[in-house]
């Protein structure tokens, strides 16, 4: 850091000056006029360098901030590029394990587990890029039938996980239900010549569990309506607490 009389060194020169001519009583009045110019001439001088000198601060710090507004930006692209799936804008499969294992820690956590019922076939009868189009599609429309606080991830190809942080079984399920119907009540927009369903599988975690316990019976579940026949809804078992509701939705047991 720089002294501060070393920064107005040639100020404080002009200064002692102006105080040695104004203290030298036997000039005369000519020699006082004179020099009080050539003071005044340095002075001007100063003045337009340090203009010029915060005129070239002022440029910098602008600059500055621009690019560290840059690098913010650049921060938050490479942040959301790094958790998101690229081709549907939900979180990549880190993201979402790393979302569902936070959540575990706070509160008991519900797991839809989605898979698109013979996706393969589309993609062979459609094309590859088709088969983008109808994962998108299918995204946004499961975006429209959870609730606002849940986080959906991509794990695979065409399958999806839902995260309900907080969720009772029972509202969970109804969430995979609505998940369901909407699916089945119309095709997507892409592919309107043909319906596209899903199987699904629920799950609970208990806070303080683990994600690959909270995963693993959503998969069994997800299995036990592929198995059943698809384009449905599984619960598994050893997370429901109260068999006697009744439920459209099956429970599968291991």
């Amino acid at each position: 850091m720089l002294d501060i009389n070393e920064l107005f060194r040639d100020e404080f020169l002009v200064l002692e000056e102006a105080r040695a001519t104004a203290a030298n009583t036997l000039l005369p009045a000519d020699a006082y006029r004179e020099e009080l110019l050539v003071l005044t001439l340095r002075y001007q001088r100063l003045i337009r360098e340090s203009y010029r000198l915060i005129s070239r601060s002022d440029r910098a710090e602008r600059e500055l901030n621009r690019i560290n507004e840059q690098l913010q930006l650049l921060a938050t692209q490479l942040e959301y590029e790094a958790t998101h799936d690229p081709l549907t804008a939900v979180f990549n499969r880190s993201a979402i394990i790393n979302q569902i294992s936070q959540a575990l820690t706070q509160g008991n956590v519900a797991l839809i587990l989605l898979d698109i019922d013979h996706f393969k076939r589309i993609n062979d009868d459609h094309g590859h890029p088709m088969g983008d189009k109808v994962i998108c599609s299918l995204v946004a429309r499961i975006r429209r039938a959870v609730p606002e606080m849940a986080a959906i991830g991509r794990v695979g190809g065409e399958e999806f996980t839902i995260l309900l942080p907080n969720t009772r079984i029972e509202d969970a399920m109804i969430t995979a239900g609505y998940i369901h119907a909407s699916l089945n009540a119309s095709p997507l927009d892409v592919l309107p010549g043909r319906l596209v369903t899903a199987s699904i599988g629920v799950s609970l975690g208990l806070r303080g569990s683990d994600f690959e316990s909270l995963y693993s019976a959503a998969d069994v579940a997800l299995y036990c309506a592929k198995n059943r026949g698809r384009n449905q809804v599984a619960l598994h078992d050893a997370f429901f607490r109260d068999p006697s509701p009744a439920h459209s939705l099956k429970i599968c047991s291991t």
